[in-house]
């Protein structure tokens, strides 16, 4: 599977890689990526750590599953690879990028130039079998992205974490927002997007919180 994690996070999430739960776990990826169809493909699983090493992460965008369509999840939450069309809640990020800061719609859902700009875009669940949504939940993979997150709440500053819908805002809720800025906003799901997702400006706020802490602001 040729399943590698980026140096720093493997530094900072060691005593995880010991725990039993992440034991099991990784029996589990294993034997599912062997007999069945998993995405994204094994060596995207750690992609986000992989793109945004732990000491360049300004923002952290949380999901929920990887998308379970042939050709889309490749190991960042709510983008897809070159080619592939926009799901629905992407298009609706990239419409409130467009109403917030005046950029025009990008035709490619790959989010790989945010990850490299220090944007961790985390999903909760690293992998899923083909057409089966949730299908990998309840695993371990939470409580492993649980501490990818904790590790930074706790270890750096001024960061952005943003959580949209219910399910994000439940696993950032123990984030201190004294420390960071915490952007909050219902799912940009078209079930959702409309009930305040648009307008929550969540681009504009982020970035002018990066400036004043002295950070590049991020290329939306």
């Amino acid at each position: 599977m040729n399943v590698q994690i980026e140096e720093s996070w493997k530094q900072v999430l060691a005593t995880e890689f010991e725990k039993d739960y992440f034991v099991k776990l990784t029996d589990f990826v294993r034997h599912e990526y062997q007999t069945t169809t998993v995405y994204p493909p094994g060596k995207l699983i750690f992609n986000a750590f992989n793109l945004c090493p732990f000491n360049k992460v300004k923002v952290v965008i949380i999901g929920q599953d990887p998308y379970h369509g042939p050709g889309q999840a490749h190991g960042l939450c709510f983008s897809v690879n070159e080619g592939v069309p926009q799901p629905p809640s992407l298009q609706n990020i990239f419409k409130e990028i467009h109403d917030d800061l005046g950029t025009p719609v990008p035709s490619s859902g790959n989010l790989t130039r945010w990850a490299e700009q220090g944007v961790l875009l985390l999903n909760a669940t690293l992998t899923v079998r083909a057409h089966q949504a949730g299908s990998h939940q309840r695993q371990g993979w939470e409580e492993f992205t649980d501490a990818a997150i904790r590790t930074l709440a706790e270890n750096r500053e001024h960061l952005v974490f943003i959580l949209w819908g219910a399910y994000a805002q439940k696993k950032g809720a123990f984030i201190d927002r004294n420390k960071h800025l915490v952007l909050t906003s219902v799912h940009p799901s078209p079930l959702s997007a409309y009930h305040g997702f648009f307008g929550n400006k969540h681009f504009s706020k982020t970035n002018e919180y990066l400036i004043a802490h002295g950070e590049t602001p991020i290329n939306w």
